[in-house]
């Protein structure tokens, strides 16, 4: 007996032996345990930046003269702002804002080079989507020195009076939805899509795979139902726990966080549902791919971190480079995060949240087909 008790460097090595065979048979668990890492570092290290440059910015110019262009020039050169559309009133400009077109609208009023001669000091307007305040914090920040260096070579000579030391022009900022900046007003409505991606994938993949390992989903399935039968009634209690969830976090963002409801609420009731299916679709079709809960969990990882880093709540989503913006409009929760701040914050309706609602559905169809596909597959 006490012989037994000694360390034996034989069944030590028996051991490792035995758990890499074991790893070996389990591939998609070592998949992920490969695949994750390698997915942070890329992630992180080429496709998050907290410093997001040349930010679409649509311009208004009422006044078409060299010290416009020069301006315009100026705030260019910035790397911040890329002018991507002329607008041709304040309207036009309030609705590229509210639909998440562009970032900023420069406004350079009536009379600009007329005051700007008589020393008036005239103001320039620019108006901000701060709806993220770390997209558009920088930018903001670099404009007052480059303008007030901007006009330097076009007011020399005679018009050297025109250049005192608090510069030529005016600069007036109007952060718009957001105006203190406060990060609380961004990042609570983003929760709603978080908490809930998390929440129905994870949730749907773990439930079903643990009916599986039971055994009791074949005893649902050998009872006078159908395979889909089965799994819409799997699913709709998911949903209404995702409302749930809705609702006490829209509860708590409102009394605990101040944060404006200034859209309909039933809307975002409605358009929710649509991204809950997306979710629990999603869940189901892990559920069909996974041989165990572990493995579930793992999938449900492999599309959380993606999801949460490139959907924009963490970071500015046009911070970041195309490739990743292509992989981040594939996902749902980057559709719904506008959908949600627009409805809170800008008060948009149906027509200005039509664009982003149509990606979700998409995602929801083709990840539903592969889903009621392939558990058909698996359990019949």
């Amino acid at each position: 007996m006490k012989k037994h008790r000694e360390f034996s460097p034989r069944r030590f090595w028996a051991m490792v032996v035995k758990e890499f065979i074991q790893m070996r048979r389990d591939r998609v668990t070592f998949a992920m345990m490969v695949g994750i890492p390698m997915m942070q570092l890329i992630l992180f290290g080429f496709a998050i930046n907290s410093d997001p440059k040349h930010l679409p910015a649509g311009v208004l110019v009422a006044d078409d003269s060299p010290f416009e262009r020069t301006l315009l020039g100026a705030i260019k050169n910035t790397s911040y702002f890329d002018f991507v559309q002329q607008v041709t009133n304040e309207a036009e400009g309030r609705e590229l804002l509210a639909r998440g077109k562009v970032q900023f609208v420069v406004n350079i009023p009536q009379h600009f080079s007329h005051d700007l001669l008589r020393g008036d000091r005239p103001s320039i307007l620019v108006e901000a989507d701060a709806t993220d305040p770390a997209a558009t914090g920088n930018a903001l920040g670099a404009l007052p020195a480059f303008l007030g260096n901007a006009l330097q070579n076009d007011l020399k000579g005679p018009l050297d009076w025109l250049a005192p030391s608090s510069g030529p022009a005016a600069l007036r900022v109007h952060p718009l939805y957001n105006p203190e900046g406060l990060t609380q007003l961004n990042i609570v409505p983003g929760l709603l899509g978080v908490v809930l991606t998390m929440t129905m994938v994870m949730i749907t993949a773990l439930a079903i795979t643990r009916e599986r390992e039971s055994g009791t989903m074949e005893n649902l399935l050998s009872m006078p139902t159908r395979p889909f039968e089965v799994m819409i009634g799997k699913i709709v209690p998911y949903i209404l726990v995702g409302y749930i969830q809705i609702t006490l976090l829209l509860l708590a963002a409102r009394f605990l966080f101040h944060v404006p409801m200034l859209g309909e609420l039933w809307l975002l009731y409605a358009i929710a549902l649509i991204f809950i299916a997306a979710n629990l679709s999603m869940g189901i079709t892990f559920s069909t791919v996974a041989q165990n809960q572990r493995q579930a969990m793992q999938m449900g990882m492999f599309f959380f971190l993606p999801s949460i880093l490139l959907s924009g709540f963490m970071f500015p989503f046009r911070g970041m480079p195309p490739w990743a913006q292509y992989v981040g409009e594939i996902l749902p929760l980057t559709h719904f995060l506008r959908i949600v701040r627009g409805i809170l914050l800008k008060g948009n309706g149906m027509v200005e949240l039509a664009p982003e609602l149509w990606p979700i559905a998409l995602f929801t169809a083709v990840v539903l087909f592969i889903g009621v596909k392939r558990y058909r597959q698996t359990l019949d």
